[in-house]
């Protein structure tokens, strides 16, 4: 069961294609979160989402109601994440909360949402007097104020320090943990990692790839990397590299001086028969790191582009 699909979506600017045929599904209290280059058409694909964009050609159905037909009943099932030019310098947190649950028949008050969003201490401040982290916090208990079933956060924590980026992984989990459906966009590829239930990764308007973040990494490789260092210099790395030619677990291996970098299938088998051959030869071993892949791994892999938060 969907709350929400896009079929098709397709929108042109000119000459320029933002989206072209760009199809998924939402389920219920999920994390889904979309990321992609620069360009690739996320802001796009979300304000059609969320009714500010018309498309040139697909459909959009939340909960089986379509902009077209069911407008007024669809703006109070979402919440929209504002950008921070719609705020009032002059207004205080309260006030601001206040001011966006008179635009819906119905609200969650004011102090709850206060709550959900840590700024109860704040309440009494003015917008103009926040930090930055405040601002996004405060934006966030506006896209809430209706008690929407689906939240859209475009790029939330963008520009935030990592306490405060922290803060804001919090609000995004208690929303998950009240049942709330969440689309994300972000610029970090661990928050797309540890917050979302599925990522969607989009490059030049499509949809290239679609899945939980663990089934993509799996799906990349079951290789893990593995690098060591060697008290007992080049010729203990030297040595050691030839050994490992005969494991069948190591699918290739690299060598730069002491220090040797090898890729297994299974790390743990593989360690286990080096440690055996470099305590018979007597080598000393300095450090050892296993390099899980992670998301990031997978965007290179599928947009041929590295990443840039």
């Amino acid at each position: 069961m969907s709350i929400l699909q896009v079929r098709g979506l397709r929108k042109t600017f000119g000459t320029v294609t933002a989206v072209d045929d760009i199809s998924f599904d939402v389920r219920p209290g999920e994390v889904f979160t979309i990321i992609g280059p620069n360009g690739a058409g996320k802001t796009t694909t979300l304000e059609m989402i969320e009714g500010l964009q018309t498309p040139d050609a697909g459909s959009i159905s939340i909960d089986g109601l379509t902009w077209a037909k069911d407008a007024d009943r669809i703006k109070i099932r979402i919440g929209v994440q504002p950008q921070s030019g719609a705020m009032f310098d002059l207004l205080t947190v309260e006030e601001t909360l206040e001011l966006f649950a008179a635009f819906y028949p119905k609200s969650k008050s004011s102090a709850e949402v206060l709550e959900m969003i840590n700024l109860t201490d704040h309440r009494k401040k003015r917008v103009k007097s926040l930090s930055g982290g405040q601002r996004q916090r405060l934006a966030i208990g506006l896209g809430m104020i209706n008690d929407p079933d689906i939240i859209f956060l475009d790029e939330p924590t963008t520009g935030l320090d990592p306490q405060a980026r922290r803060n804001i992984w919090d609000i995004i989990l208690n929303l998950k943990a009240m049942g709330k459906t969440t689309i994300l966009t972000t610029h970090y590829m661990e928050e797309a990692e540890k917050l979302s239930d599925r990522v969607c990764i989009v490059d030049q308007g499509r949809v290239v790839t679609l899945d939980t973040p663990g089934a993509l990494i799996d799906r990349l490789t079951k290789e893990r990397e593995v690098r060591l260092s060697f008290l007992d210099g080049e010729e203990a790395a030297a040595a050691a590299e030839s050994a490992l030619q005969a494991q069948p677990t190591v699918v290739r291996t690299a060598r730069d001086g002491s220090s040797l970098a090898l890729w297994s299938i299974q790390p743990e088998e593989t360690l286990y028969g080096l440690f055996g051959f470099t305590k018979e030869q007597g080598f000393r071993v300095e450090q050892v790191s296993i390099r899980e892949m992670s998301l990031e791994d997978v965007f290179i892999a599928f947009t041929g582009k590295e990443w840039r938060d």
